[in-house]
């Protein structure tokens, strides 16, 4: 029996013990939880919703729930209630009831984890959207890892997501890009405002291979070739190497797109209609004071050029126009100053910034080598990069160690832990459950020990405590899912993997023996403990999805 299986049991006992007692049947709620107590002594399960009708219709809660109890105590798989406290119920179920979870979970593979949780909801998830001067660093690798796992998250539980990376090939820093290409290829040093590293020289080579004639330009125009070429190069790459991380994006939008099919002008009316623009100093302003910001913003300068903040209300207004209900920005550490000032923007084009809007602020990563951050990379000078994390720890161990930390925290990922085959390196730990699940399976079939058929699943045999307690953990995981989802925080999946499934497996393993020893006969006691076994597989290989982990059969 799943959780909701057993939620939507004791809201039939609510159900019944309401038509018994005459009580209004409206104050029922349509839906309710059970949740694993924190002492497993207490019980399976607990649910308060004694607590939550007591007052809707003037029952004493402990009352209601002696009700609820007697009535719950007679449905089919619950093996006893019992009531704590105010009016708790501690809800334990029979063997059976507990260990038909293995089938379900086997019998959905792929499906079991997933809901309808957010479905209807359109959401538009940009994340990396670093300008094209350069090397993905290692903050935007973080945001390439917990945004994928977010947007596969988001997938799971029903939203239409569309994921989108959004980048400049204009502006200063595309010009000092340019800058520092043309010196490259003359042989000078990088200008001061510049970019080094050995990446700007590789990239001026290949320029000059494909533009061979930009040799004979005068600066203006050659550094045109640059910055086009340049940009092209550079880009390439990133999206190149953010594909051999695992993170493709639906879209990858272009700043000049805005510009050139004027949804800066439109963007500037829909502003002007909606009353929040005023005429100051020549310059075209955005009232956002109205809205809690802590200055007005400019639009347009005096000069008629157009700010940043300009295309941001565009491409905020581009989105909303193309359907999506919900805009999710992943920003960096360094733009907390862009939450009120885009909150306010939100409000001015008439949308609820709390509902239509959201800014997500990842902190800062170091990378440690002999216990020391790592400061520069080989190739780009002066940051880490993706290939420099990559090549030091792996793929799959760097989507783990990004994804494994709440966003908001800073974080530091040592390089003797993260490439250490031992149980202290967490994707380790986690990965080599799918291994042993995957060779339990394999060591299985070789001895003639086979799953079977659902009907001849014998559930009741799973009546170990350890059993019982890996069951309870992976019972969890859809509410797991759904819950990192809605609360934009992959982290909570790698943890419950860790914490919850990947121990409970170990004690399981250690107390419960799945193949039979020597000549021993099979029994249905060991094809039911193989389906746990290929359960819990189906759970730490859904889950190692959801965060772009592999779930390696070997190891």
């Amino acid at each position: 029996m799943t959780p909701a299986e057993l939620a939507s049991v004791v809201l039939a006992a609510a159900h019944s013990v309401f038509e018994q007692r005459g009580l209004d049947r409206a104050a029922l709620p349509e839906s309710t939880v059970v949740e694993r107590p924190r002492n497993p002594e207490h019980g399976d399960y607990a649910s308060t919703l004694a607590l939550q009708l007591s007052k809707k219709v003037g029952v004493p809660p402990r009352e209601l729930a002696t009700a609820l109890a007697d009535e719950l105590g007679r449905a089919s798989g619950v093996k006893s209630v019992e009531i704590a406290g105010p009016g708790f119920l501690n809800i334990r179920l029979d063997a059976a009831a507990a260990g038909q979870l293995a089938r379900v979970i086997v019998e959905a593979g792929a499906e079991y984890g997933r809901s309808d949780r957010l479905a209807g909801e359109r959401i538009n998830l940009e994340f990396v959207s670093a300008n094209p001067t350069g090397p993905v660093h290692i903050g935007g690798v973080r945001w390439a890892a917990v945004g994928d796992a977010l947007s596969r998250l988001l997938r799971a539980t029903g939203a239409d997501v569309g994921t989108e990376y959004y980048f400049n090939d204009a502006g200063s820093q595309i010009d000092r890009f340019a800058r520092s290409l043309l010196a490259a290829a003359k042989g000078e040093p990088a200008p001061e405002d510049g970019y080094g590293g050995a990446y700007i020289a590789e990239i001026a080579t290949e320029v000059q291979a494909r533009r061979p004639e930009v040799r004979s330009l005068d600066g203006d125009a050659a550094q045109e070739i640059f910055r086009v070429e340049g940009v092209a190069l550079m880009f390439d790459e990133i999206r190149s190497s953010l594909r051999d991380f695992g993170v493709e994006f639906d879209t990858y939008f272009n700043e000049k797109d805005l510009h050139d099919r004027g949804e800066l002008d439109l963007a500037l009316n829909r502003l002007r209609q909606q009353g929040h623009l005023y005429e100051s100093e020549g310059a075209t302003w955005l009232r956002t004071t109205d809205f809690g910001d802590d200055k007005d913003r400019v639009l347009r300068k005096s000069n008629g050029e157009w700010t940043y903040f300009a295309a941001d209300c565009a491409y905020y207004l581009d989105k909303r126009e193309r359907g999506f209900d919900r805009v999710v920005i992943m920003l960096g550490a360094d733009h907390h100053g862009y939450i009120g000032r885009m909150k306010a923007m939100a409000a001015c084009f008439g949308d609820d910034p709390d509902r239509n809007l959201e800014i997500l602020i990842g902190q800062l990563v170091n990378l440690l080598r002999d216990g020391a951050p790592m400061r520069m990379s080989k190739r780009a000078g002066t940051v880490i990069t993706l290939e420099d994390l990559v090549d030091a720890i792996g793929v799959d161990a760097s989507r783990y160690a990004l994804a494994r930390y709440s966003s908001d925290s800073p974080i530091d990922i040592d390089i003797e832990l993260w490439t250490r085959a031992t149980r202290d390196n967490p994707v380790y730990y986690v990965q080599y459950v799918a291994a042993r699940t995957a060779g339990v399976a394999r060591n299985a079939a070789e001895v003639g020990l086979v799953q079977g058929d659902a009907d001849a699943f014998r559930p009741e045999l799973l009546a170990h405590e350890k059993e019982n307690e890996l069951l309870k953990a992976l019972a969890e995981f859809p509410a797991v899912v759904a819950t990192a989802a809605e609360l934009r925080e992959p982290h909570r999946v790698a943890r419950y993997l860790e914490e919850s499934v990947a121990a409970s497996f170990h004690r399981f393993y250690d107390n419960c023996r799945v193949l039979p020893l020597g000549d021993e006969e099979i029994t249905d006691l060991h094809r039911a403990r193989l389906w746990l076994n290929n359960a819990t597989r189906t759970v730490i290989a859904n889950g190692l999805h959801l965060l772009g982990v592999s779930a390696p059969e070997r190891m």
